[in-house]
């Protein structure tokens, strides 16, 4: 028996290290551009990349403009004259071949799926995100991956989780968990929705007190014990 029938688990730093991911495809993509990358570098584009994601939530940009924009603006910042649309473009190739595990993720994930529906909720790209989570043992646990180009909205938003619900089959709201790690799409929109929240926050940052969070876990297992009875 489980307390939840339906898990919605967020896909980037949740399931899969996309940290390491993103890290990763930005060395790949300034050797490419001859550009030899330090940690100062790699701090600024990932801080400019989620910005620009956080934007996207908030439905100040567009998902195709952000696919360059981050570039424009990480080029900008160090006064490199790049064709900013072929890093964009090189990047996100690299970033498809990048599937890493986050710690615990595979075995939380088995043991859910002899009792649970399980479906990756995400607002990445795609072409990225298919590619990625298809090269790992997680895929044939999932029923389905519903990625916010196809959805018609981005998370947090209302209209992102009732298509969600509309296309799980007898979807019950009060039987069903969001597991991730954003504060700002994933338990922010279950909230919105009525839908309990799993924040997956394994640094340990503080909860927040004006969020009616369901649960806080450190480490995925720690997901087992509030699903299963």
């Amino acid at each position: 028996m489980s307390r939840y029938t339906t898990i919605l688990f967020d896909a980037d730093n949740t399931l899969l290290d996309f940290t390491r991911s993103e890290r990763d495809a930005l060395i790949d993509t300034l050797h490419l551009m001859g550009i030899v990358p330090d940690e100062e570098m790699i701090a600024k584009y990932s801080a400019i990349n989620d910005a620009m994601w956080k934007k996207l939530e908030r439905g100040e940009i567009e998902k195709a403009a952000l696919r360059v924009a981050r570039f424009e603006e990480f080029a900008r910042c160090y006064g490199w004259q790049l064709d900013v649309c072929k890093m964009a473009s090189s990047y996100t190739d690299f970033l498809s071949q990048k599937a890493y595990l986050m710690d615990g993720a595979l075995e939380t994930c088995r043991r859910l799926a002899v009792h649970c529906r399980l479906y990756v909720i995400t607002n990445g790209l795609k072409f990225v995100q298919e590619r990625r989570f298809s090269a790992t043992p997680l895929a044939p646990l999932f029923l389905d991956a519903f990625i916010s180009e196809e959805m018609g909205a981005e998370k947090p938003h209302k209209a992102y989780f009732d298509e969600v619900a509309n296309r799980i089959p007898s979807f019950l709201p009060e039987k069903t968990l969001i597991v991730g790690d954003s504060l700002s799409s994933d338990i922010r929109g279950g909230i919105n929705v009525g839908i309990d929240t799993c924040w997956f926050n394994p640094k340990g940052s503080a909860v927040p007190e004006n969020m009616p969070i369901t649960y806080v876990v450190q480490r995925l297992e720690e997901i087992l014990p509030l699903v299963l009875d």
